[in-house]
């Protein structure tokens, strides 16, 4: 295999903040694995809140190069065993890398992930569309820019939180899910899930910081709405200490380290009872493509980054009004636009 690394900037449609940062403009990684004849592409964006950057991204990679071109297409998962080993403190990086092992490894087979998996797409639940935190009239703004969406996710984590909630119950009659990204104590989110089970919010996502286990232990018990972690559930054994804790679980391919992990983890939390959602970040059609595989084992699921950019790089799967619309191609389906590809 032939590993090349594409470094771009994706420029957003709106300043996106959330509870820690706001950015206008995200940095992020394609990993590029070809055979000569195939191209398979996986992304990694970067993140101040992880200490994951393009830089750190490509050294790590390139200092494998190597020992990842000389494995065989042919085995995604036995690749991210062999360098996971070596990327132990670097899993956006092994995220990129898997994927593109994925993708390369379906248009070999001709065939796209889900139907390797024995998946078929008869049930794929529909994605959110992310409201980012900003004064309430921008962010009314910004939901009716994009108008028919089944689902949002209001991110909060502010000193008027229920307000904006309220603001915007009147302009849709949309499902809502909040994300306070960490950013509201015990007692606030028991308080606060009282308030917002009437104003048709469907559950809170990771309401405290990832380290008060006791905090959302006591939420857990009192909450007026469903839990799902976040913050807390990073890597294949943090699923476990979820399960006590909160009702469900949002998957990150970027930090579990790609598709072989998720897809236990995804396993594991179901075999807890607990619900399975898989988010993304702000990121290109390449890594959305790669989410989408995943589709048929979701309960939910948050795939709307590329439709937060102004300016995409490559093609695959899309996402309408919160539905997917699968590419044609096999594999992931991504393919960077041909402006974009090294010869």
């Amino acid at each position: 295999m032939k590993l090349r690394l594409h470094h771009f900037d994706l420029p957003l449609r709106h300043v996106f903040t959330i509870s820690r940062e706001s950015i206008s403009v995200q940095p992020t990684l394609i990993v590029e694995l070809s055979d000569g004849e195939h191209r398979g592409f996986g992304e990694a964006t970067a993140n101040a809140y992880y200490g994951a950057t393009v830089e750190r991204m490509v050294a790590d990679l390139r200092s494998l190069q190597d020992e990842i071109e000389a494995h065989s297409s042919s085995d995604p998962e036995s690749l991210w065993d062999q360098i996971g080993l070596r990327l132990t403190d670097d899993f956006f990086a092994l995220c990129a890398l898997d994927q593109a092992a994925h993708d390369l490894h379906g248009k070999l087979k001709n065939k796209p992930l889900h139907q390797i998996w024995g998946q078929t797409l008869d049930q794929c639940p529909v994605s959110n569309f992310t409201i980012g935190i900003d004064r309430v009239e921008v962010m009314i703004e910004k939901l009716q820019e994009v108008p028919g969406w089944p689902v949002y996710k209001i991110k909060l984590g502010t000193a008027q939180d229920l307000e904006i909630i309220e603001a915007l119950r009147k302009h849709t009659d949309a499902t809502f899910r909040v994300d306070a990204n960490c950013g509201w104590s015990a007692q606030e989110t028991i308080d606060n899930s009282a308030r917002l089970v009437d104003l048709g919010v469907e559950f809170i996502e990771q309401p405290l910081p990832a380290d008060d286990w006791e905090g959302q232990r006591r939420v857990f018990e009192n909450s007026s709405l469903p839990l799902i972690a976040d913050e807390s559930c990073i890597l294949e054994a943090d699923v476990a200490a979820c399960e006590q804790a909160f009702h469900g679980v949002n998957i990150k391919l970027v930090k579990c380290g790609g598709l072989t992990p998720a897809r236990r983890m995804i396993r594991d939390a179901k075999s807890r009872g607990l619900k399975v959602m898989v988010g993304c970040m702000t990121e290109s059609t390449v890594g959305i493509s790669a989410i989408a595989q995943l589709l048929p084992e979701l309960d939910y699921v948050d795939m709307d980054g590329a439709a937060l950019l102004s300016r995409d790089i490559a093609r695959g799967a899309t996402v309408v009004q919160g539905r997917c619309q699968f590419p044609t191609g096999n594999g992931s389906g991504a393919e960077l636009f041909e402006d974009n590809l090294i010869p």
